[in-house]
């Protein structure tokens, strides 16, 4: 009895373990959907999208669309699924044998019988994937709601993106990628933080929140995120702790300000192989907030007055 008693103990403690590590997963996307903005949705889209529904099939307006193009989601914007990975599932709904990477969330449907799929940033429903049908030769197909998504066709396809990288002084960090090929703009300021609009001086208190933080713009068809979270760890001191160079603070802590889980992603590749490579990796990585642009004199600091930066260098890793 006491053998039998010890094992249902330590079962117990099993299952109340991985439910607070389920809650802990829950409210961690609770929370980071908190700090998005989200597009505003119709009765109809918000009972399939929070709901989640599910749309009568062959009505939803993607359905026998093939054009080139890119899913995006409905709630959020985040890039779901490419045209090129859509097929005809004589199903009813749009089917697609692959997700952008990072952009889709598997999680069991509560009877066990489904493995329903999610927009990985927003956590918006947009089907059920299933496995092994034979359609294609990766054997898998997301079933999605039509009006889950929207369509940006291939012409109309934005090609400038916005990135946002924190690494010490924002003179430094804006000097490297204002040069990079295929950046067209770059904006110095604040993010992170707990009040609205604050100065330089207010941020160099220490007591704000906000990290000194660069908006870069690039075309991606020129440059891609990839090439901007290279150059982001190649020129600042990644594995620093409280600052950055001589520069120390919480201001100007190291961070990759990620605004979809595709970005997220690319970022969190990186991390894992600079640790494999034996780097003590100090970036961190946050969903991103307001960017408050700083005052017009931390502009193009560097190029202004004709200088290089003091605490960041260009040191080739990848």
């Amino acid at each position: 009895m006491k053998k039998i008693y010890s094992i249902f103990i330590l079962t117990s403690l099993f299952f109340n373990m991985c439910a607070q590590n389920n809650q802990k997963e829950n409210q961690t996307t609770i929370n980071h959907a908190v700090t998005m903005k989200f597009n505003e949705l119709t009765p109809e889209e918000e009972r399939i999208i929070i709901h989640k529904g599910t749309e009568v099939p062959y009505t939803g307006e993607y359905v026998n669309n093939y054009e080139a193009g890119t899913y995006v989601c409905k709630r959020c914007n985040t890039p779901l699924y490419n045209s090129e990975s859509k097929f005809d599932g004589h199903c009813g709904w749009p089917s697609f044998d692959d997700e952008i990477e990072g952009a889709v969330k598997r999680v069991r449907d509560a009877d066990g019988r489904r493995t329903e799929i999610l927009c990985n940033t927003c956590g918006a429903h947009l089907g059920h994937v299933f496995l092994g049908e034979g359609f294609t030769d990766k054997q898998t197909r997301h079933c999605v709601n039509s009006i889950s998504m929207n369509f940006i066709p291939a012409e109309q396809e934005q090609k400038d993106v916005t990135a946002y990288f924190a690494s010490g002084c924002f003179w430094g960090t804006e000097y490297f990628f204002m040069k990079a090929p295929g950046v067209k703009e770059t904006n110095v300021g604040f993010m992170g933080g707990h009040i609205e609009n604050p100065t330089y001086e207010q941020v160099c208190q220490k007591n704000t929140g906000h990290l000194e933080t660069t908006e870069v713009v690039y075309d991606s068809g020129v440059t891609s995120y990839e090439e901007m979270v290279k150059l982001f760890f190649e020129t600042h001191d990644f594995t620093q702790t409280n600052g950055q160079g001589p520069d120390i603070g919480p201001q100007y802590l190291s961070c990759i300000f990620y605004s979809n889980a595709t970005e997220k992603t690319i970022a969190e590749r990186y991390i894992n192989d600079l640790t494999k490579r034996g780097y003590r990796v100090a970036t961190m990585l946050k969903p991103a907030s307001v960017f408050w642009v700083a005052e017009n004199y931390h502009q193009q600091y560097y190029q202004a007055i004709g200088g290089t930066p003091y605490c960041h260098k260009y040191t080739k890793i990848f």
